[in-house]
């Protein structure tokens, strides 16, 4: 499969060229988990995107909120609302514990980077507004890891509420990249009563955009984005509306990866193939 239309940054062909070169050994991923926060447009639907500072890893780039999954993540014990570990472990293809891991770091790292927090004080209900002081300075000490998620958590009295994060996808980073990451994708739709928030150091810039647009902004070089996101912005953009993703999601693969190749035959045109 080809991702037509789209070409593949400069700075990343270089790292590829390099990398075949020099006969690399590639990096072993680390488990990361991303996020597409969802919310409805009038007949449509908008996703929630970022764009990582220049000096981190895939800097430039527009994705969702994510990160690596973390130590605290797995030694989490929580109350949690939704399908039970064993389930996720099978939609995942982990063990129990390593997929309960994997939704952990999710909720975590959506509150950590966009300030949305998938919890209530029961298996029913979500907190409504978290942008105050009160908040901002539980986040601030989640991020500093000076409280863990399970901590926040319970010192609050809330639940995660796993069952608002579905599984869509699985991508592993291509083999040249120094850093590479095996990233669980969710869709989740943003709490009603909560809003984002541009909280994350590690982004310089954030925005609502209805799938479509987006894509139709990358083709136009406006936007700069990896085969991931634009994919999945794709898939989403195909399910019609929020009722739509929602339905994919139920039956999508998120076990099996993808990892993106590089093909560098054309020195003019370097395309990524999916496999």
């Amino acid at each position: 499969m080809t991702i037509d239309g789209f070409a593949a940054p400069p700075a990343l062909v270089e790292h590829a060229r390099r990398f075949r070169a020099e006969g690399g050994t590639p990096a072993t991923p680390r488990v990361a988990a991303t996020v597409l926060l969802l919310r409805p447009a009038g007949d449509d639907f908008e996703v929630y995107v970022i764009r990582r500072v220049a000096a981190m890893t895939f800097g430039g780039m527009y994705a969702f909120p994510g990160g690596g999954v973390d130590r605290s993540d797995s030694q989490a014990h929580l109350d949690w609302a939704g399908p039970e570990p064993a389930h996720w472990g099978d939609r995942l293809g982990l063990a129990q514990d390593a997929a309960q891991a994997v939704v952990c770091a999710a909720a975590r790292e959506v509150f950590e980077e966009a300030g949305v927090l998938l919890a209530g004080p029961d298996a029913a209900t979500v907190v409504g507004d978290v942008s105050g002081d009160d908040w901002e300075a539980a986040r601030q000490d989640l991020v500093g890891r000076r409280v863990g998620f399970a901590d926040l958590l319970a010192g609050r009295g809330l639940t995660l509420r796993a069952d608002l994060l579905l599984p869509w996808s699985r991508w592993i980073t291509p083999e040249f990249e120094p850093r590479r990451f095996d990233t669980y994708f969710f869709v989740a739709l943003l709490p009603e009563g909560q809003r984002t928030r541009d909280v994350s150091g590690e982004a310089d810039h954030t925005m609502w955009i209805r799938p479509a647009d987006a894509l139709a902004r990358a083709e136009a070089g406006e936007l700069t984005m990896l085969p991931p996101t634009l994919v999945t912005l794709a898939q989403v953009a195909a399910a019609g509306d929020l009722a739509g993703v929602a339905r994919a999601a139920a039956t999508r693969d998120a076990a099996n990866p993808v990892t993106p190749r590089l093909d560098l035959t054309d020195d003019d045109k370097p395309r990524f193939l999916l496999s």
